[in-house]
Order: structure tokens, then sequence, then C-alpha cells
């Protein structure tokens, strides 16, 4: 893999991930932009305790825009987007929207191809194993960085999610304090650390590899599963077998075996309804924080769910969820696993 970094017009970080070492990508960028420029705050909920990030200035980011002036493809002739170059295979830069910046964090843009017409799912594994590549390697960089409590890797796909570009893209955050469901995975894990001695994550993990009603792929070195009290109609946790805190850990062996079976996951998701329509969902991978006490413990994973529950319905969060966080699944964690098995590619 070659890493380029360059900077945009603003003085925002650009980086270029691409397979080939000799290509060439740190092209300038020509556009007349003001030097980046962003509010943001985090705030404390006195009664929750949870970090709240306040950041005003992002009512004006890009909202649908159309295709051929899309900000996430490659620059062209007579039009300069956010990628300077004229190509890429993987690009990483500095949101211009950031609801994170300067000493309350990063915000980061990461395009899985220049294809504006193609998602994730329709990438081969060369790609997926480069954008392995480029997550592990910004949740390095990110994590040496002053400041910074936990990095979170993810991708929004579809409207229904609320997606506001259709390029094929996630992002990538740096936190400046743990994230509230991140603690409470923590403090779990601790007290059943004190209870029984275990590692919690592990005898999750096994739980589901013995009974196996739940299992929706397995490999030598990932299992997929549905989780026993799922919150979302069709939701998967892929874990490696063996357990580690954040994807800088995560040893080659699991890393060779991860963009087959994650790429096989998200096809299954496609092929859910029966429709032509892509699925919307959020794929999150959950990675230790940066340091303390509950690293050591923590076991890296990748959540991947959507917010559809039938071809022609979604699961809202409504009363119950948004107002209590008490969530009301619509369907059985074993139906949906076998629904997911039986769509496996033929």
């Amino acid at each position: 893999m070659k890493r380029t970094s360059t900077r945009l017009a603003d003085g925002r970080e650009i980086l270029y991930y691409d397979a080939d070492d000799g290509a060439a990508r740190a092209v300038p960028d020509t556009r007349p932009l003001d030097a980046s420029a962003t509010s943001s705050e985090v705030r404390l909920d006195p009664l929750l305790g949870d970090a709240v990030v306040i950041a005003s200035h992002r009512q004006g980011r890009t909202y649908h825009p159309p295709a051929d002036a899309c900000p996430l493809c490659p620059s062209t002739e007579g039009r300069a987007s956010e990628v300077p170059a004229p190509d890429y295979d993987v690009v990483v830069f500095e949101n211009r929207f950031p609801s994170l910046a300067g000493d309350t964090g990063r915000c980061e843009v990461i395009c899985f191809t220049p294809d504006h017409r193609t998602s994730f799912a329709e990438l081969d594994e060369e790609r997926a194993a480069l954008v392995l590549a480029a997550w592990t390697d910004r949740t390095a960089e990110l994590s040496a960085r002053a400041g910074v409590r936990q990095v979170y890797c993810f991708e929004n796909r579809g409207t229904e999610i609320g997606v506001t570009l259709a390029h094929p893209h996630g992002q990538i955050y740096a936190f400046p304090f743990i994230t509230p469901r991140t603690t409470r995975m923590l403090a779990t894990v601790a007290a059943h650390r004190a209870r029984t001695g275990g590692n919690l994550f592990e005898e999750v993990l096994a739980a589901e590899r013995a009974g196996r009603t739940r299992v929706v792929l397995e490999g030598e070195h990932w299992t997929a599963f549905v989780p026993y009290a799922a919150r979302w109609p069709y939701e998967v946790h892929l874990h490696p077998h063996r357990r580690t805190p954040d994807l800088t850990t995560l040893d080659d062996a699991a890393r060779a075996e991860f963009p087959g079976l994650y790429l096989e996951l998200l096809r299954r998701f496609d092929r859910l309804f029966g429709t032509s329509a892509p699925t919307p969902y959020i794929s999150a991978w959950h990675q230790a924080p940066v340091s303390g006490e509950g690293r050591a413990d923590f076991a890296l994973h990748l959540e991947l769910f959507t917010v559809r529950r039938t071809a022609d319905k979604l699961k809202y969060l409504a009363g119950t969820e948004s107002g209590m966080e008490a969530y009301m699944n619509d369907v059985r964690p074993e139906d949906a696993a076998a629904r997911l098995r039986e769509v496996a590619s033929r």
C-alpha cells in the first residue's frame, strides 16, 4: 500500500491510499477556498453523564447534490471536487463540515471508490482489503493525537439512514471522549470480570458459535451472528475469533479473511427483501478506547444493521426507543439469522 498525504486549498489534509506503489496523486487543489474555520463544543448532560456535541455550523453542509456535482468524485477538467486527483483507489480527507474539529476532535471522510454508481458490496476483495488498511492506518494515526479517546470508523448508506451524499463513502471520527455506548459496554464487561473472572465478549462469542441458531456466516477467523437481544430487525455482529482491542492489533490471518466475509455479508443484506432497491444500513466498527483500564478487556467487532423491516416498511425509532431507549424489535433474532443464511450467494 502506498499512502500520499497532501493539503486541500483551505488547509485540510487529504490522504490517498493506493494498491499501486507507483500511483501519483499529489495533485494541487486550485479551488479558491477560504481557510477552513469550524466551531464545535462538547457539553456534558448533567443527568445522564453523556457527552453531546454542539456543531451548529453544519446546518449549511452539502445536501443531496446531483451526480454531476458530487464532491466525492474525482476532479475533472472544468469541475473541481474535494478530491483534486483525476482518479484514486481509496481517499481520506478532513470533513469540510465536521462535527468535531480542533480541540474537540477530528472528522474524516473516506471514499471507497471513485465510481459514483457502485457500492461497497460491489467492490472486489483487493479494494475491500485496501479500505481495511486505510481504516487501520487512520485508527493508528488518530489514536496518537493528543486528546483523542476513541476512534470510530463507520458507513451510513441510504437516504433512509439520513445520508446526504450518494457516493460510496464512510466516515472516521476521533472523539475527545469515550462514547456513551462504549462506556456502557465497558461497565458491563468490567462488572462481569469482577464477578466471574472471565471476559464477557469471549463468552458471548463462544456461546453463539456453540449454539449456531443465530450464526449467519463463519470463517476460520471470524464469525457473524445476530445478537440474542438484537435491537434492529436485521442486525449482525462480526467478531474476530482472537479477541483484540482495535484494528491496529488485528492479526494477519484475520485481516486476510475479512474482505471476503464482509463483502458476502453486505451482499446478503442487499438480497434480504427481494427488491432491486439497495438495503439502507449502518456499518460500525466498535474499537476500544485509546487508553485506560477498559482497553485490555474490550473486543474489536463490527455491527451492521438496517432500518428496513420489510420490503416497504422502515423501523422508526418512536416513543419507546427515542424517548426511553427501550427497543422493541419486530423480527425474532433467530428468524433474522435464518433469513440471512437463506440469501447466501449461490
